[in-house]
């Protein structure tokens, strides 16, 4: 079943959007990761129609007993990390939401493991640094209406790619689907001694791999990451920062969509930056 939103009009075919996020200060850092998310977005009216509607899908947002969709007049700019300058606290996101597209989204998809609808939260949520700090400088205006969507982190990579699958169709409603996380994500082997030219071993061939099944439009072998083994388990010793990719990927058909990378490169040495937009072939 593809999710359909009749408030939404038909539209041209849109892109999809995988963005490595990284730090949370790239938000606001003047640095090429984040002159490039600019770069894209000022794609959008130009190369693409305007999105109507942006649905996100970031590593931050984690819940248990089901997929969520945020239904909120206003959603809220969540500051989720410490240690970080005020500066980067006091930003603010105030896109506003679509009640009702999200709604008629949220009944239109089934999860996978038992088919009921997704959830709908009125107030809990908002758009968490995952969204937010990299839609602001892809639109700065914030005119855009944003919904996000959780990801169940009890289920397994092939369900959140099944429901994923569901998506296809809001792309030709003027639905921007953006998943925000990283392709190699492990903070506990983070080094900021070295340039963002560099990366463990481990980490690029993780990066390698998934990268030329995105080339080759193997699409569907993503959601089997967890068998490189002590690769995978490297790049990745929780999975939240993988599981944005495959909502994503979800959403493509590898018959009529190219991959184009950007941000390609590591930050810290153990943070992949690469970022992937599919566009018609």
């Amino acid at each position: 079943m593809d999710a359909t939103a009749p408030e939404l009009k038909a539209s041209p075919r849109m892109p999809v959007l995988f963005i490595g996020h990284g730090s949370p200060m790239n938000a606001i850092d003047d640095n090429a990761w984040r002159r490039r998310w600019q770069a894209v977005g000022q794609e959008f009216g130009a190369r693409y129609p305007q999105p109507q509607l942006i649905l996100c899908i970031s590593a931050h947002w984690l819940t248990r007993g089901g997929w969520w969709l945020t239904g909120m007049d206003r959603p809220r700019t969540i500051h989720d990390f410490g240690g970080f300058p005020q500066a980067l606290f006091a930003q603010q996101y105030p896109a506003p939401g679509a009640p009702q597209a999200a709604a008629e989204i949220a009944q239109a998809l089934r999860q996978p493991d038992h088919g009921a609808a997704l959830g709908l939260d009125l107030e809990h949520w908002g758009l968490d640094h995952g969204a937010w700090s990299v839609l602001m400088p892809m639109f700065p205006e914030a005119r855009i209406p944003v919904v996000q969507l959780s990801m169940d982190y009890a289920r397994s990579p092939a369900e959140h790619f099944a429901l994923a699958r569901q998506l296809q169709g809001l792309r030709e409603r003027g639905v921007l689907i953006v998943g925000s996380g990283n392709i190699v994500h492990n903070l506990r082997a983070i080094r900021f001694d070295v340039p963002d030219d560099q990366a463990y071993d481990w980490a690029v061939e993780f990066d390698s791999v998934v990268g030329d099944w995105i080339r080759q439009g193997k699409l569907d072998q993503l959601d089997g990451f967890q068998q490189l083994g002590a690769v995978a388990r490297e790049a990745h010793p929780t999975h939240e920062h993988y599981l944005p990719l495959l909502h994503a990927a979800g959403a493509v058909d590898p018959d009529k969509d190219a991959p184009r990378f950007f941000n390609q490169g590591f930050q810290a040495a153990s943070i992949s930056m690469r970022s992937v937009l599919w566009d018609a072939a």
